[in-house]
């Protein structure tokens, strides 16, 4: 394994153990992170998201990954989170494909690419099935998850 693969193994070995600290340490100061469901985060925000997720699965999420690639400037892996949605306790299998972009031996760019209406249906029911393949609905998806973030920020500053 080259250096950057270390790094996304690293960090999702630290994942897997519920260690937000490791995880934001694979992380550069300038990171960018982006998914469907919380939109573009930076900073320190990406790394808050990450010991929110941690902390609301009380030790439940499972997470694994595979397929592990990197060279100097690039990098891409697939994962899979199983866990309750913390909102209406439902269970949720995502399967993910994670980029990378690097700098100083640190991610500097994260994107997490998975099928927001395949995770509608599962976190959300009946309402995901019928409403999550809309824009409106991932918008108000990431509405809520930018608001749960907030809320959890000023708890924990």
């Amino acid at each position: 394994m080259n250096q950057n693969e270390e790094t996304i193994h690293k960090f999702y070995t630290a994942f897997s153990n519920a260690d937000a600290k490791t995880m934001s340490e694979c992380y550069h100061a300038k990171i960018k992170f982006h998914d469907p469901a919380f939109g573009l985060l930076k900073g320190k925000d990406a790394c808050k998201m990450w010991k929110m997720l941690i902390e609301k699965s009380k030790g439940t999420i499972k997470i694994e990954f595979s397929d592990i690639k990197a060279d100097q400037y690039m990098g891409s892996a697939n994962w899979i989170a199983t866990y309750n949605f913390s909102k209406t306790n439902r269970k949720v299998v995502n399967r993910i494909e994670a980029h990378f972009r690097f700098k100083d031996g640190l991610i500097i760019r994260h994107t997490d690419d998975f099928d927001i209406w395949e995770w509608s249906k599962q976190a959300l029911g009946f309402k995901g099935f019928l409403l999550g393949w809309t824009g409106f609905m991932e918008k108000k998806i990431q509405k809520q998850a930018l608001s749960s973030l907030k809320k959890y920020q000023q708890t924990t500053s």
